[in-house]
């Protein structure tokens, strides 16, 4: 009797995982989706600062990106490369929201952003809650600084900083040059000193979290949507 081995999706080169994806391998697909879920979700953040449509913007940029990748080559990594998708697509909702600012705005009517949403759901139930009441106190005091950022410095800051792209991984993913990467970066910084203490290194895993439940169920929808079974 034989028994057909489970295939070890996280040891594929990129070449091997877009190859099972695109003949339609369902594990392959999870796998994919689940290992960019956060540094996807982090880009969107960076630019439409709404948790909400930040994961609309990777779900549909997973769409993009699965139609296309029969013509993926490999120029770029796979995970910059699906960066590039989304920071894209999280571009154009964030025009397109502004025109219909401008639209509201022109025809008299309050335009108010609503970001109310906790910035932790406790999907790693691993701290005791007197910890899970500070590490989410002091996340959301440094969420809120980010989002203070100006949009130029941003997505940077979150690409290098919180997510730990390289300088040339952020200038590909973002389509800039790596000396405009480093420079924004540092301005961020300076920015960020001025309100918050050191304490930003050590809790930088716990910003702007993306996983457990929330990554599942956004593995979830995507797989559905391209009928993965």
């Amino acid at each position: 009797m034989s028994f057909a081995l489970a295939t070890d999706y996280a040891s594929l080169s990129d070449a091997e995982l877009v190859r099972l994806v695109v003949g339609r391998d369902a594990g392959a697909a999870r796998s994919l989706i689940t290992r960019n879920n956060q540094r996807l979700f982090r880009a969107a953040w960076s630019i439409l600062l709404d948790r909400a449509e930040a994961e609309e913007a990777v779900q549909d940029g997973y769409l993009k990106a699965f139609a296309a990748l029969p013509k993926f080559r490999g120029e770029a990594q796979l995970s910059t490369w699906l960066t590039r998708i989304v920071v894209n697509e999280a571009l154009e909702r964030r025009r397109k929201a502004g025109r219909r600012r401008k639209q509201l705005e022109e025809q008299g009517v309050s335009f108010f952003d609503s970001y109310r949403e906790a910035l932790m759901r406790g999907s790693e139930p691993s701290q005791t809650p007197e910890q899970a009441v500070m590490r989410a106190e002091l996340a959301r005091v440094i969420e809120a600084a980010i989002g203070r950022l100006p949009e130029v410095f941003r997505p940077v800051f979150v690409m290098r900083e919180i997510e730990g792209l390289s300088v040339a991984e952020t200038a590909e993913a973002l389509g800039l040059a790596e000396a405009t990467v480093r420079t924004r970066l540092h301005r961020a910084k300076l920015r960020l000193q001025a309100e918050l203490q050191p304490e930003i290194a050590g809790v930088r895993a716990a910003t702007l979290p993306f996983a457990g439940l929330d990554c599942q169920a956004l593995t979830d929808r995507v797989m559905g949507k391209l009928g993965f079974g």
